[in-house]
């Protein structure tokens, strides 16, 4: 999963939200250095990445991708799936998307003192492009896929896997739909042992 289903399965606590939002920059026990709740969003942020993972129908998923992207089908099916939340949004959330996004912007700011340098450096251009909201469209995950295939080099070729997406578009909606069900209840038991 990508950010935006990392801050959304997160719930309503603003640092656990932080916490999972900029985990993935964060090295084994460097968690430990945080707040509580920020420490809380990392693991979860661990939990949700492992079991994603392993999960049948996100390696279905990334099956398709694999021949053309190799391991990269993981990083483009997470943004695939995190368009899919974003474009059906009103079916997990009865916040609107574009509030809740200038929400967790505004939580960013408010807590800047915590954030990682990593997200420090990267908050400016999540801001500016508004990432978060840019999901909800195939142009928008086209622009991040293009951003993060700059970022290889273009080596990793990513910026043409927007193609796939839009050729089986109904086969990946119904994979994350029915992934995303089992991932939200296994978060939901996860929470309760954080």
């Amino acid at each position: 999963m990508n950010f935006l289903a990392h801050i959304f399965l997160s719930g309503d606590d603003e640092l656990l939200k932080i916490g999972n939002f900029m985990a993935d920059g964060i090295r084994g026990k460097q968690y430990e250095h945080f707040p509580l709740s920020i420490q809380k969003g990392i693991r979860l942020h661990r939990f949700i990445d492992t079991y994603t993972d392993a999960h049948p129908v996100f390696r279905q998923s990334t099956q398709r991708l694999h021949s053309k992207y190799h391991h990269y089908a993981g990083v483009i099916v997470d943004l695939f799936y995190d368009h899919f939340l974003a474009k059906n949004w009103s079916s997990y959330s009865n916040e609107n998307l574009e509030e809740y996004t200038e929400t967790f912007y505004e939580s960013l700011r408010d807590h800047y003192e915590v954030l990682s340098e990593r997200t420090k450096g990267m908050m400016p251009y999540l801001i500016e492009h508004n990432w978060l909201l840019s999901y909800q469209t195939v142009e928008g995950i086209g622009r991040i896929l293009t951003q993060m295939d700059n970022r290889t080099k273009n080596e990793s070729k990513m910026r043409f896997s927007s193609n796939e997406l839009v050729e089986f578009y109904p086969e990946f909606e119904e994979e994350f739909t029915i992934f995303f069900k089992d991932l939200q209840e296994q978060v939901s038991l996860k929470m309760q042992q954080l």
